[in-house]
């Protein structure tokens, strides 16, 4: 597969990422636990089918300790045992965050609610953050049809 654009040549390009890019250094540098940020990043590349962000995210949870039963599971995670209450509720909030216009009303109060009880304003700050970010990243690749595949564990920073 090759890429619509190259967006690691173009200085337009450049200058978009690098304001994305700190948005998402906002929330890394957030109190929102590291795992549930990659959680976050993953369940909602699966849901927009972000093959470029499911290759470098999956990779870097892998990298940071994240177990293979945890990761293949994501999808899965309302069934899935291995989750806590307060992932869980994150998951919850990206799936809704992340597919607003399939419901009438967007994200519900009850999802909403759910995530307050685990999460403090700064984290749910972030945790919204990290939902709009990582959903602008794929729809910039599925878009311009990034590449996955190739991706090395800090290759971008």
């Amino acid at each position: 597969m090759e890429a619509r654009l190259n967006m690691f040549a173009s200085p337009l390009a450049g200058k978009i990422l690098r304001h994305i890019n700190s948005a998402g250094k906002a929330v890394t540098d957030s109190t929102l636990p590291a795992a549930t940020q990659e959680l976050v990043k993953i369940r909602a590349s699966q849901i927009n089918g972000c093959g470029m962000c499911l290759d470098m995210h999956t990779k870097d949870a892998a990298k940071a300790g994240e177990t293979s039963l945890r990761l293949n599971l994501i999808a899965a995670w309302r069934e899935a045992k291995v989750f806590t209450d307060a992932e869980r509720a994150a998951l919850e909030l990206t799936e809704q965050g992340t597919r607003i216009s399939d419901a009438s009303g967007g994200v519900t109060d009850e999802a909403w609610a759910n995530a307050a009880e685990h999460y403090d304003e700064e984290q749910l700050t972030a945790l919204v953050g990290l939902i709009a970010v990582i959903n602008t990243y794929n729809r910039l690749n599925v878009i311009t049809q990034q590449p996955a595949g190739d991706y090395e564990p800090g290759m971008f920073g």
